[in-house]
This record gives C-alpha cells, sequence and structure tokens, in this order.
C-alpha cells in the first residue's frame, strides 16, 4: 500500500511528462501495464522483443491531463523501422502491426 505523503514511483511527481503504455498481453486473461518515459524506447523495446504480445500503447500527460491511443503511430513506426533495416517483421509484432495499420 502506498503512503499517501509519498509521491508514487509510476506517476513522476511534479513534472510536466508525456508517458507512454504498452499494455502487454501475458496470455488469454491477464493484460500488464508496462510504462516508459520515452516512446523510443518502448518502441526499440517492442522490436527487440521485451513483450510477450502488445495490445495498445498509450500516451498521456501528467500536467496537461489528456491521453491518447497511438498504437496506430506505433504499429506505423515499427513498420518502417523493419523495412529501413530491411529485415521482416518479427512474428510477435505481426499481429499488433496488422490490428492497427
Amino acid at each position: 500500500m502506498l503512503d499517501a505523503g509519498v509521491p508514487s514511483p509510476v506517476v513522476p511527481y511534479g513534472a510536466d511528462q508525456t508517458m507512454f503504455v504498452v499494455i502487454d498481453r501475458l496470455d488469454e486473461a491477464t493484460e500488464i501495464r508496462i510504462e516508459r518515459n520515452d516512446l523510443d524506447t518502448a518502441i526499440s523495446e517492442m522490436v527487440a522483443g521485451c513483450f510477450n504480445d502488445p495490445v495498445k500503447v498509450i500516451s498521456f500527460n501528467t500536467l496537461e491531463h489528456w491521453m491518447h491511443d497511438i498504437s496506430t503511430d506505433v504499429a506505423d513506426e515499427i513498420q518502417a523501422r523493419c523495412d529501413i533495416d530491411g529485415v521482416t517483421l518479427p512474428d510477435y509484432l505481426s499481429d499488433f502491426v496488422e490490428s492497427h495499420s
């Protein structure tokens, strides 16, 4: 349980930051949300296979209080990186890219 007087380690304290959450499906019934403060890192980790079955990517801003589903943009970026590198889209990302392109 978090102490009300201690800032949560998940939400930056007093910062105007845009955060990125990758929703990853672990199995049929379980999804987890993995937060990153850098979109490039999140995309690189997705391409490297650090996620089991990514479902969605959401961005949100801690000061401006907005949220956007950026899954389509991320899927396009993953496909572009694979095309530029001349590699085939990894199997573990094919469902994500196909469903958001």
